[in-house]
């Protein structure tokens, strides 16, 4: 799964970098011959997907470095980085757009579209939807999450670049249209920014195992072990594909050491096996107050 996760990794990134830099060209030289804020924003925006891009290959890799001496658990939780960069790249994309647009609106200032720039952005949101595909696609079939925050970052600039092209077809219309359209696609990419970062910034501070997790645990200790097993005190650490539990279980108090550590190591092994995550269980004997509530 690595090795396939690493593959379509390496594919999404070098075919997004090529085609948006293309789009960013186009896109740019169209927005300065039509004095257009929002499609030089939309440009910008384009481009910002190639340096995350970028990160997303270098993410991967150094995701994929396996454990030693300094990092025991392995380097998963650079994709988490990874993804927090992508997501600060795109707060500051729309906060200088948002400053803009406001500076436009208060010039009075106007685009003049062409049949050109129709076309560009045309292009632009076939190809920008289908590399949002693709992304979504290899996310879920690695669980990636960097995969998928590049994901969002090509989604939201076909919706941005849809929003335009709305707007070329309003503006002759309204001489404000191109000013608003540029507020609304800065509001745009802050709310793809704050996806990506809330789901970068939470593993990170760490979370609690969620209630499947549980479910699963709690099926496999029941059907597996030939005795009432009760646990508690889980946590939860992410490490990109790596992912390690640990929790405590209650026995008998009057079990064998060799006794409950063998239940301990079945259970743990058993998570490996059908869940992919490394446990660590510490057993303690039963006393009515250390009784969970699972």
């Amino acid at each position: 799964m690595k090795k396939e996760k690493k593959s379509i990794a390496y594919l999404e990134a070098g075919i997004s970098i090529l085609l948006n830099i293309i789009l960013f060209i186009l896109k740019y030289i169209v927005g300065i011959k039509t004095a257009s804020i929002a499609i030089i924003a939309d440009a910008w925006h384009t481009l910002s997907d190639s340096f995350s891009s970028i990160i997303l290959f270098f993410g991967i890799k150094i995701s994929n470095k396996p454990p030693d001496k300094e990092h025991p658990f392995g380097h998963g939780r650079a994709e988490i980085i990874a993804s927090l960069i992508i997501g600060i790249i795109l707060t500051i994309v729309a906060f200088n757009f948002l400053i803009e647009s406001f500076q436009r609106f208060r010039e009075h200032q106007a685009a003049n579209f062409s049949m050109k720039a129709i076309i560009i952005i045309i292009i632009s949101i076939v190809l920008k939807e289908f590399m949002a595909q693709f992304s979504f696609w290899g996310a879920r079939k690695t669980k990636s999450t960097l995969l998928s925050a590049d994901g969002w970052h090509h989604r939201s600039d076909a919706l941005t670049s849809l929003m335009v092209l709305i707007g070329i077809f309003l503006g002759k219309y309204f001489w404000w249209i191109d000013s608003v359209m540029g507020f609304l696609l800065s509001l745009m990419i802050f709310y793809a920014a704050f996806n990506i970062l809330k789901k970068s910034i939470s593993p990170l501070i760490g979370e609690e195992p969620d209630e499947e997790i549980v479910h699963k645990i709690k099926e496999i200790i029941n059907t597996n072990i030939d005795q009432e097993i009760h646990f508690h005190h889980l946590h939860y650490h992410c490490y990109g594909s790596h992912k390690e539990i640990t929790f405590h279980i209650v026995l008998a108090p009057d079990m064998k050491l060799v006794e409950a550590h063998n239940v301990a190591d079945k259970i743990e092994k058993l998570i490996k096996s059908e869940l992919d995550i490394e446990a660590t269980i510490h057993a303690e004997p039963y006393h009515n107050e250390n009784l969970p509530n699972f």
